[in-house]
C-alpha cells in the first residue's frame, strides 16, 4: 500500500460528503459526521484523503498529549512542562478498529504499580493520539455502544477521562470526528445517531460516464501514486488555504436573529427531540458563511445545516429511514424568513383595478378563468395533477388490458397468497438463554461482562482492570508481619491483587424459523404472525442482539437473512414474505442446524435463541412429522435454547407446536401469551386468588 494519500480533490462526486468533511474540518465543534453508505463507495478513501489537508500543528516538544505550546492543558499528565520546545507536525489520522477495548481507547492505568508503589503509571490511548487531528471511526455501528457513547462524549466535551479505583487521569481530546457505516450491517442507536453533527448518505452513481472517470482515476493512481498526486497538488494546495482562512474567519461570523429563527422554526416544524439539533445547525450555519467568506448567515446557510443536520434525527422507532421532507423545509423557512417592510400605498379614489389589470399580474380574488383566479393568461401556477384531496373522485386503479398472468407457484404444490402487511408491533415478554454467558454486553441474557453488579473476585487474567478492593486487602492482610510492614501503608505483592466477576446482560443471536407454507395463509392469521415477529424484531433491537431468519414453505427453506445486526433488514424481509405450499418443517429446523454451526465457529461467544414460528404441522411424507422430531433433537443436542410461538388457531387443536417445543427442549407460546401485558395480567390474576384463597384460610 502507498504512504501518498490519494488526493482529496481528485474524488469525483459525492458533493454533500466533501461538504460535510469540509465544514468539520473548518469548525470540529460542529460534532464530527457520519457517512452512510453501500460498500465499495469511496467513504474511507475520502476520509484519508481530508487527514492531508489540514493545517500542520505545534506541539510541546517531548508531550504525549499533543499540548499547544501557545495555550499548555494544566492537566496535561506529562506536566509540568517546564520550558517547552516547540515541534511542528502533520495532524493525525487515528483510525479506530472494530475490536478496540476500552483502555485502547481512553489509555490504561496500571493498578499494580499505582497502589503498590503509588506510581500513576498511564498510557496514553487513541483519544490522546487523535487530539487536535482526526478521529476516524469505520464501521461505528458495530461497535458496542458503550464505546461509541464514550467517543461521543469526548468529542462532545474535548476532554477524556480515565479512572480506575480512585485513581483518575484527564487530558484534552479535541478531534474532527468521522464514523462511516453500511446501513445493511445495522443501524446506530437513535440516541448515538443523535450525537453526531451531521450526516451524509452517499451511494455510488449510476451514470456510466462519471464511474468510467472514477475507474480511470483509480487506476492512474494505483499504476502511479506520486504522479497522479502532483496532477492535482495545486489544487489541493489552494483547498487546504481555504480551510485555513475558513476557520480564521469563522470568530468574525454573526448569526443574525432572523436566521437563528429560522433554525429553530425547521427544528420545531420536524419535532426533532432535544435541543441539540438547534445547536448543531447554528454552527454548521456559520461554518458554511465561513467557508463562502462571508461574515453573515442567509437563508441559503440555514437550508443546507437543516438537510445536513437534521435527517438522522427524525427517526421515531428502530424500522423508519432517516430523511428530511424538503417542502416542508422550505415552507418553514419562507414562514419565518425575514420580511422587508414595504412602504404603504396611497389609498387610490378610483377604488382597486379590476382584474388582469395593465400590470397583467391578475392580482384579483380568485375569480379568474384559468388556475387560481389568475385568468386565461396564466396569472397563476397551474394545479398539480393527481385525485382530489377529499376523495370523492378516487377509484380503483386502472386494470391492465389482457389477462393477468398467474403467481408462480412455489415449489411443492399449492398456490402462492401475496405478502400481506403486518399487524402493529406490540411489547414482548422477555425469553432467555439459560445459564451464563460470557458474550458482548446487551440486554438479553445473564452473562459475565464489563459492567454490571459484582458477584465475586479472581486473580488477574491478563491486566488488572477491575479491582476488588477488599479481596486484595483480604488476600495481603496475613503477610504484613512477615513482609516487615512498619508504616501504615500495606506491602502488596503481585499475587495479592484481586479483580472484580461482574454480572450483567448479554446480546444474543435470535435465529427466527418462520412457517411460510399454505397452512399459515389465512390473511387475517398471517397478518397476526407478522405482527408477532416484527414484535420480537424490536424487541431483538431494543437488547442489542443479532438476527437471522429463515422461512420454509414448497419444498425447502431458504435463509433469507443471514445472521446480521440490521433488524431493519429483517423487517423488510418480513414484509415482502409470501405463503403458499407444503410445510417442509424437517427443512427450516435443518437449516437452522446448519446455520447455528456455522454462527457458532465465527463468533463462539455468543449464545444463540431459536425461534419456531409455526403451527407445528409438516408435510411431505407420510413421516414428515417423525423427520421434524429427529431435526429437532439435533438442534436439542446442540444446546440452542428454543421458544416455539404456536399459531394454531381453531376450535380443534392437535397441538403439534408444544409437541415440537418438547423435542427442542424449549418451551411453547401462543400469540396471545406473548404480549409483555397478557402475561401481566396473568400473573396479577395469579396473585389476587392467592390473596383471596390467604384471606379465606
Amino acid at each position: 500500500m502507498s504512504d501518498v494519500r490519494y488526493p482529496f480533490t481528485a474524488i469525483v462526486g459525492m458533493a454533500d460528503l466533501r461538504l460535510g468533511l469540509l465544514l468539520n474540518a473548518v469548525s470540529p465543534a460542529v460534532g464530527g459526521v457520519l457517512v452512510r453508505g453501500e460498500k465499495g463507495t469511496a467513504k474511507s478513501t475520502m476520509v484519508r484523503a481530508l487527514a492531508g489537508l489540514l493545517p500542520s500543528i505545534a506541539t510541546v516538544d517531548g508531550c504525549r498529549f499533543a499540548c499547544d505550546p501557545a495555550a499548555v492543558d494544566p492537566q496535561c499528565p506529562d506536566a509540568p512542562h517546564g520550558l517547552p520546545g516547540t515541534a511542528l507536525r502533520p495532524a493525525h489520522l487515528v483510525e479506530l478498529p472494530v475490536g478496540v477495548s476500552e483502555d485502547r481507547i481512553v489509555g490504561s492505568l496500571d493498578l499494580e504499580r499505582a497502589l503498590a508503589e503509588g506510581v500513576k503509571a498511564y498510557e496514553p490511548g487513541l483519544l490522546a493520539k487523535a487530539h487536535r487531528g482526526v478521529l476516524y471511526i469505520d464501521e461505528v455501528n458495530l461497535l458496542q455502544d458503550h464505546l461509541v457513547d464514550l467517543l461521543l462524549d469526548a468529542a462532545a466535551m474535548g476532554r477524556s477521562y480515565v479512572e480506575r479505583e480512585g485513581v483518575s487521569v484527564r487530558h484534552a481530546a479535541r478531534f474532527l470526528l468521522v464514523g462511516t457505516m453500511n446501513p445493511e450491517e445495522g443501524e446506530l442507536r437513535p440516541q448515538l445517531l443523535d450525537r453526531f453533527g451531521l450526516t451524509v448518505e452517499i451511494a455510488a452513481t449510476r451514470d456510466a460516464a462519471e464511474r468510467a472517470e472514477v475507474v480511470r482515476r483509480r487506476l492512474a493512481y494505483d499504476a502511479d501514486p506520486a504522479a497522479f498526486a502532483g496532477r492535482f497538488a495545486d489544487e489541493e494546495r489552494e483547498l487546504a488555504g481555504r480551510i485555513s482562512a475558513a476557520r480564521a474567519l469563522l470568530p468574525g461570523v454573526e448569526l443574525g436573529d432572523a436566521a437563528l429563527r429560522q433554525i429553530t422554526a425547521v427544528c420545531a416544524a420536524f419535532e426533532v427531540d432535544g435541543l441539540r439539533a438547534d445547536i448543531v445547525m447554528a454552527r454548521t450555519a456559520v461554518a458554511l458563511a465561513a467557508w463562502d467568506g462571508r461574515t453573515e448567515v442567509r437563508e441559503e446557510d440555514v437550508r443546507k445545516a437543516a438537510q445536513l443536520a437534521l435527517p438522522h434525527r427524525r427517526r421515531r422507532n428502530p424500522f423508519d429511514a432517516p430523511g428530511l421532507d424538503e417542502e416542508q423545509l422550505d415552507r418553514t423557512l419562507a414562514d419565518h424568513a425575514e420580511q422587508p417592510e414595504e412602504p404603504e400605498q396611497p389609498e387610490d379614489p378610483q377604488g382597486p383595478a379590476p382584474d388582469g389589470g395593465p400590470d397583467g399580474d391578475g392580482g384579483g380574488d380568485g375569480d379568474g378563468d384559468g388556475p387560481d383566479g389568475g385568468g386565461p393568461d396564466g396569472g397563476g401556477a397551474p394545479e398539480p395533477a393527481g385525485p382530489p384531496q377529499d376523495g370523492s373522485a378516487a377509484g380503483p386503479a386502472e386494470e391492465p388490458a389482457g389477462p393477468v398472468p398467474p403467481r408462480q407457484a412455489p415449489a411443492g404444490g399449492g398456490r402462492e397468497s401475496t405478502p400481506v402487511a403486518a399487524g402493529e408491533p406490540y411489547r414482548t415478554r422477555l425469553f432467555k438463554v439459560p445459564g451464563t454467558g460470557r458474550g458482548a454486553q446487551g440486554r438479553r441474557s445473564p452473562a459475565e461482562t464489563d459492567s454490571g453488579h459484582t458477584i465475586r473476585a479472581r486473580r488477574p487474567q491478563g491486566r488488572l482492570s477491575r479491582l476488588h478492593l477488599a479481596a486484595t486487602l483480604q488476600a495481603a492482610a496475613p503477610y504484613q508481619a512477615a513482609r516487615g510492614r512498619a508504616a501504615r501503608a500495606l506491602v502488596l505483592h503481585k499475587d495479592d491483587f484481586r479483580e472484580q466477576v461482574r454480572r450483567g446482560r448479554e446480546s444474543n443471536l435470535v435465529l427466527f424459523v418462520v412457517d411460510a407454507s399454505g397452512s399459515m395463509a389465512a390473511r387475517q392469521r398471517m397478518t397476526a404472525v407478522k405482527g408477532a415477529v416484527l414484535s420480537l424484531l424490536m424487541d431483538a433491537y431494543q437488547r442489542r442482539d443479532k438476527i437471522g431468519m429463515i422461512t420454509f414453505r414448497g419444498a425447502a427453506a431458504d435463509l433469507v437473512l443471514p445472521p446480521t445486526s440490521s433488524v431493519e433488514v429483517g423487517a423488510a424481509r418480513l414484509e415482502q414474505l409470501p405463503t403458499g405450499g407444503r410445510t417442509p418443517l424437517a427443512a427450516g429446523l435443518l437449516r437452522a442446524h446448519e446455520v447455528l454451526r456455522v454462527e457458532r465457529m465465527r463468533d463462539p461467544q455468543r449464545r444463540p435463541l431459536l425461534v419456531v414460528v409455526t403451527d407445528g404441522r409438516a408435510t411431505g411424507g407420510r413421516d414428515a412429522l417423525a423427520l421434524a422430531g429427529r431435526a429437532a433433537g439435533l438442534l436439542a443436542a446442540q444446546g440452542a435454547a428454543a421458544v416455539v410461538l404456536d399459531c394454531e388457531s381453531g376450535p380443534v387443536r392437535l397441538g403439534l407446536a408444544r409437541t415440537l417445543a418438547a423435542q427442542l427442549g424449549g418451551s411453547a407460546v401462543t400469540l396471545d401469551e406473548l404480549r409483555a401485558e397478557g402475561v401481566a395480567a396473568l400473573v396479577q390474576a395469579h396473585r389476587s386468588a392467592d390473596h383471596h384463597h390467604r384471606k379465606a384460610a
